[in-house]
Formats: structure tokens, sequence, C-alpha cells
């Protein structure tokens, strides 16, 4: 594995330990499907090419098993894990309950200069949503989604979020792909938006909850089309 210029980018300016900054590496490919689930890790491959010993890579593979990512298998291997299919439904419905509440929040007191950045970030997915960007479009939705906390002032749901969403994530990248989602996603962001802007918290939170609640619906037609990336069976003692 040839070493990720996206670890050298990680450490600028932030100190941390070599397994923090590999773990964050493999779980960003992981999250975004460069990894993809099934997908065997080699820990020594991964150490040769991030310049390390094994140890801060069995750290970092340890703490993404930990997060439901990786899968040991003593005698077989390490693995990307794949997707939940039992886990997705709960997260979902956890997300789009905070998320409503954020935007209802944001709806009874965003400033005019917090709608303005929701607006500039909009902007930011239609530029990307053009160039087929996938991976900056993920990245200004994320942005969208963390604005709304933001402006609800209440950042820190945005935190504990992202914490419930990992699989989600996972399973959402599987979405963008399909013809028209990207612009589905962007109309319903300016519904969302459209509410905020208008301060009217039941539209803001309506237009949330109609926003994330696709991703339940979808959940079947995705599996279908990616059937090696998901498992159903919940791991013993779940």
């Amino acid at each position: 594995m040839p070493r990720s210029p996206r670890l050298d980018a990680l450490s600028q300016g932030q100190p941390a330990t070599a397994s923090a900054l590999i773990r964050r590496a493999l779980r960003s490919d992981i999250v975004a499907l460069r990894l993809k689930p099934g997908t065997p890790l080699a820990e020594k491959e991964i150490a040769e090419g991030y310049g390390v010993s094994r140890t801060p890579v069995r750290e970092a593979v340890l703490r993404l098993a930990d997060e439901g990512l990786v899968d040991i298998f003593p005698q077989s291997g390490t693995f990307v894990s794949r997707i939940p299919v039992h886990a997705l439904p709960e997260a979902i419905i956890i997300r789009k309950s905070l998320e409503e509440t954020t935007a209802r929040m944001a709806a009874e007191r965003a400033s005019r200069s917090q709608v303005a950045i929701l607006h500039a970030v909009m902007e930011r997915l239609r530029e990307t949503e053009a160039a087929g960007d996938r991976d900056g479009f993920h990245q200004a939705d994320e942005a969208f989604h963390a604005g709304i906390a933001e402006a609800a002032g209440h950042p820190g749901i945005w935190t504990l979020v992202q914490q419930v969403k990992i699989q989600v994530d996972r399973y959402r990248r599987l979405t963008l792909p399909e013809e028209g989602r990207l612009a589905r996603i962007i109309a319903e962001h300016g519904a969302i938006l459209g509410g905020i802007e208008a301060h009217d918290p039941d539209r803001a939170a309506a237009t949330m909850g109609t926003h994330l609640g696709a991703l339940l619906a979808d959940l079947g037609g995705i599996k279908d089309h990616n059937p090696d990336y998901f498992v159903d069976a919940p791991p013993p003692g779940y």
C-alpha cells in the first residue's frame, strides 16, 4: 500500500499519534468506500506504506474494530466489515430525531449570517453535483447539516449524529451514483433551508424528516444492488 498523502495532511497542525492518524486515514477510506466491504487489510503492508512499525497500525485496526468498521478473524485475517443491515434502521431513526430537533431550533433562532452560510454551502452542493464530484458533494452535505446544528445553537448535537451514523454513511455512499440522486438531495436541502430562512420550525422539521426518512425507504433496493457489501445477521449478543 503506497504512502497516503492524506496522512501528512491530517497531521498538519494537529499533534497526534501515528496510530490516531492511521486510524483516521483508514476510517476515511472505509466510510468513503475507497476500501470496500470485505477488503482484506494486511497490517504489514499498511505499516510499510506509512513508514511505521506494525504497533500503531495494530492499535488503529483495533479501534476501527471497536467502531464496527473492521472484522478481525484470528485464523483468517482482518477485513473491512460489511455494512450491518440490522443496525441501519435504528441509526437512521436516531439521526432523524436529532436533526428534526436541530432544524426546528435553527428555524427559531438562525441569524442572517448563519442563513447566508447555509446558502453558500448549497452553492457548493450545486457545484460539486455539476462536476460529478461525489466526495466533494458528501463533504458539502456534511457541512450543511453541521451548519444547521450550529445555527440551532447546539453544535454538539452534530457530534452525536456523527457517532451514530457511521454505518449509515457507508450505505449512503452507495446511493449517490443513482441517476438524479444528487439533484434530489439538493432539492430536499433547499426545502429545509427554506423553512429555516422563513423561521417556520414545523416546516423545517418536517422537511428534514422527509429528507432523512428517505434513507429507510431506499435501503432494500440499495442492498439488492450491492449484496456483497451488506451482512444481514447481527453479531452474537447484539
